[in-house]
């Protein structure tokens, strides 16, 4: 199994390989470099265990929710590599790579405990983008699929549901004070966005949720019905670059 894992859904840029049993991951920063720096990177992990591109059995993407512009990159070039050599793509909730994540801080990479809690990611203007999952030992399942709330609407789905256990997510520090957590358990901060997203991918390809690279789509929560120039030229020349690496012919320059 060779799995490539690419993730730009926030400020981090989270890229992962899975050769076998050997998992390389990088975690660097993303935001606006993330569309120059996330083929290289890529490129990087590749040449690192001696593979190119059209070795890959699949690519998978965070597919959001999350920032626009950063979203567009991750699928873009998940969407052209896939195209480039034949293989599918694994859309991954970029909510749930962040429950992995404080799973993986409260009970280790490998514990088996139930573990359930919300994740809440701030989505700027004063909303959050959130979602509740579990994980059984073995697999997670999601609770409340991931939506956009504004703060009293959190609240008041709190209120009736019962407020979390654990929460997760950028928005324990972005509305420290103006949400209420109650006496959850935080994990405000990723430890490690890539081995988390790496985990996940392994974990969908092993449960057969390839999908052709057509279906390579982002999940968008807050409308925007049209890109702009700059988004519309960012989006082609990521899809070019990645389609060229894919066959083999190295970036575009």
């Amino acid at each position: 199994m060779k799995l490539l894992a690419l993730d730009t859904a926030t400020e981090a840029m989270a890229v992962g390989l899975a050769d076998g049993a050997t998992h390389s991951v990088v975690n660097a920063e993303g935001g606006a470099q993330a569309s120059e720096r996330l083929i290289p990177t890529a490129l990087e992990l590749l040449a690192q265990r001696g593979l190119a591109a059209p070795a890959l059995d699949a690519i998978a993407f965070g597919q959001g929710p999350g920032a626009f512009t950063g979203l567009r990159t991750a699928v873009s070039v998940a969407q052209g590599m896939a195209f480039g050599i034949g293989c599918p793509v694994l859309p991954i909730d970029s909510l749930l790579i962040v429950a992995e994540d404080a799973r993986a801080q409260a009970l280790g990479v490998d514990g088996t405990e139930p573990f359930e809690l919300w994740v809440a990611m701030d989505a700027r203007m004063d909303e959050v983008y959130a979602g509740a999952y579990r994980h059984d030992g073995r697999a997670w399942a999601t609770l409340a699929a991931p939506a956009l709330y504004d703060l009293p609407s959190l609240a008041a789905r709190w209120a009736v549901a019962g407020t979390p256990s654990n929460l997760a997510g950028s928005a324990i520090e972005a509305f420290a004070g103006r949400l209420p957590w109650g006496a959850a358990r935080l994990w405000p901060r990723t430890a490690d966005r890539a081995a988390a997203l790496l985990r996940l991918a392994c974990a969908a390809w092993s449960a057969g949720r390839g999908v052709p690279a057509k279906e390579a789509l982002p999940v968008y929560l807050r409308d925007k019905v049209a890109l702009t120039t700059a988004e519309r030229a960012e989006v082609a020349a990521a899809k070019a670059a990645a389609a060229a690496t894919a066959r083999g012919e190295g970036p575009a320059s």
